[in-house]
């Protein structure tokens, strides 16, 4: 004789399979419905988000409070937040459901054969303008049938929040929550215009800054940049009195290019400029070689194919750009 089922723990104890069957179908629906508002904040987005009402929303999570006996969230007129029951319940739910989610989208991509679907990348500006987005129309081409929504903000990336699927950081990685992919170096070259540098000269040690006309680049979190340089094997920064500050990195430029000062600026804004002569470089023995262009992604074992193949688009693409300044020599003697 077959061992009968155990009761559901979230139900009353029934001998119909009924029963079990509309306790399951009550709990998955509450939970998707619980993942959405916690995602999202509030349950009209999350109603948005489902492609449901707001009212369908709530009966769902209600229904699953009264089941599970506890309070998942604390509802005020002006603010939604989970509470200490409802933390745990989410950092429990929230891999099994995107595991369920990226199996259904790896089946529905396998069923429908090209990759297809939505992207939605993130960038910081200055990378995103010159090589993100040109590189788009190559990607867009060879797959047609994925959509592409690229957000540029230097701030940074909340990938479960803004539903970001690829974003390109620059600089040092640290975030151990997500894979980071290297691309390339980030070379960080200090720069002037030839007619600033034959009436003001160039600094010829890192000390001599000090005595240059500067242009800074301030963060979109209000902090300003630190020029860095590697001296005997050690990281310097510094922080020169600047004329001018912008916080967008083409102004930077710009104004470099008007001979208004000197500025350290990445390797692939200014290396079509150097390689032309309208930009001059100095200091290049003390150039930083530890930061570099990565595609940052959450940590899943199985990448949905679309993301895959954009990846690796632009892996190949970026590296074929000529890029960077500096060879390995002049690097290895700063």
């Amino acid at each position: 004789m077959p061992t009968p089922l155990p009761a559901s723990p979230l139900a009353p104890p029934s001998n119909s399979a009924d029963a079990l069957a509309d306790s399951f179908t009550t709990s998955y629906a509450g939970v998707v419905a619980f993942i959405a508002v916690a995602a999202e904040g509030n349950f009209a987005k999350a109603g948005d988000r489902l492609g449901i009402g707001r009212s369908a929303v709530s009966r769902s999570v209600q229904k699953l409070e009264d089941q599970l006996g506890t309070r998942l969230f604390i509802r005020t007129t002006r603010s939604t937040s989970l509470s200490a029951e409802g933390k745990r319940f989410y950092e429990q739910c929230h891999p099994g459901v995107e595991r369920i989610i990226q199996a259904l989208e790896d089946m529905r991509e396998m069923r429908q054969g090209p990759p297809s679907g939505q992207l939605r990348v993130c960038s910081t500006v200055g990378f995103g303008r010159k090589i993100v987005a040109p590189l788009l129309h190559g990607f867009r081409a060879a797959n047609p049938n994925i959509s592409i929504d690229l957000v540029l903000d230097d701030g940074p990336t909340d990938f479960t929040t803004d539903r970001i699927d690829v974003s390109f950081r620059n600089g040092r990685m640290e975030d151990s929550r997500v894979i980071a992919k290297k691309v390339i170096p980030m070379q960080m070259m200090l720069c002037a215009a030839p007619d600033y540098a034959a009436k003001h000269g160039l600094p010829r040690t890192v000390d001599e800054i000090a005595r240059h006309q500067c242009v800074n680049f301030r963060f979109a979190s209000g902090r300003v940049y630190e020029w860095e340089f590697k001296l005997d094997g050690q990281l310097r920064k510094v922080s020169p009195n600047a004329m001018l500050t912008f916080n967008d990195a083409d102004l930077v430029l710009q104004s470099v290019l008007d001979a208004q000062g000197i500025a350290q600026m990445a390797a692939y804004q200014v290396c079509d400029h150097i390689r032309a002569g309208r930009l001059v470089t100095c200091l290049p023995q003390f150039a930083p070689d530890d930061r570099g262009h990565f595609m940052c992604f959450l940590s899943r074992q199985h990448l949905p194919t679309r993301i895959r193949v954009f990846i690796d688009y632009m892996t190949e693409h970026i590296r074929a750009m000529d890029l960077q300044i500096l060879d390995d020599r002049q690097l290895k003697q700063a």
